[in-house]
């Protein structure tokens, strides 16, 4: 069992479902042993947009401000700002990475949009050579809990929200794989305001059991970067040859113009 976890919590009330999903986090997650922080977002009102103000003294190039140089320059430098270095210090030392919100608009509310574009900065998040399945975090893990307002069949390959993989890519691919995390399946509660009292405590009940066994599930599988080329980063012959004669291709973004894998965004080893 990870021995650090920090979750990553938006959500404005402490009666909220959400609340209730970290809060049983915590308990279960201590009572493992494990040294759990929490980053509450609203409550330290963190700030969401990604400006100059997270650099402290001069920047290279104030009149054409580019932020990722900036961020990378000031993080090579020590040059962040405070809230933004301390952030950094709870995902160096965390093990595990639980990110707890209500689906906003089919992503992540504002204030934690904002936690990922101004913590996870080039350089300490990721490089160019340091990305994917060679990333700066390839040893810890990660993953999404959250709320959605919609019961489930509307999020389907058939529903009117479309398949709730596919909205699922970006987040878990596009963030959490590309900086190297070992990306745990999704912690999905559908629709929890919709539902009867009985029915939210056995998902909390059913989000407890998970946790005491959380550490030792099998990640989402995401293509390795080995299997692109190094000068457009397009899947090499070789290996899109080897998925010709199968079904699907090797993941939800890379499916070679196949059917889209099944559940390959909320199911590990599918």
């Amino acid at each position: 069992m990870a021995q650090k976890v920090l979750i990553v919590y938006a959500h404005q009330s402490p009666c909220s479902f959400n609340a209730g999903a970290k809060d049983a986090a915590v308990e279960v997650l201590k009572a493992k042993g494990c040294e759990v922080t929490v980053s509450d977002l609203y409550d330290m009102k963190f700030k969401a947009t990604a400006t100059a103000e997270d650099i402290t003294g001069e920047v290279k190039n104030a009149e054409h401000f580019r932020y990722a140089q900036e961020t990378k320059l000031a993080w090579e430098e020590g040059r962040l700002s405070s809230d933004i270095t301390e952030e950094q210090r709870k995902v160096t030392e965390a093990d595990l990475i639980i990110f707890q919100f209500p689906m906003y608009w089919f992503s992540v509310p504002a204030i934690m949009k904002g936690w990922i574009d101004r913590v996870l900065t080039p350089g300490f998040a990721y490089s160019q050579e340091k990305r994917y399945s060679q990333g700066m975090f390839k040893d810890k893990k990660a993953m999404l809990s959250f709320t959605t307002g919609s019961h489930e069949p509307m999020f389907s390959a058939n529903g009117i929200h479309g398949d709730i993989n596919v909205s699922l890519w970006p987040l878990q691919n596009g963030i959490l794989h590309y900086c190297g995390f070992q990306v745990l399946a999704p912690q999905i509660f559908w629709a929890p305001s919709s539902q009867t009292p009985e029915a939210r405590k056995s998902m909390l009940d059913d989000w407890c059991t998970r946790l005491d066994k959380l550490m030792g599930e099998e990640p989402l599988s995401f293509p390795p970067l080995d299997y692109f080329d190094e000068k457009h980063f397009q899947l090499k012959p070789d290996v899109a040859e080897k998925f010709a004669s199968q079904e699907f291709g090797p993941a939800l973004g890379v499916h070679l113009g196949k059917p889209l894998p099944h559940n390959s965004q909320v199911k590990a080893g599918v």
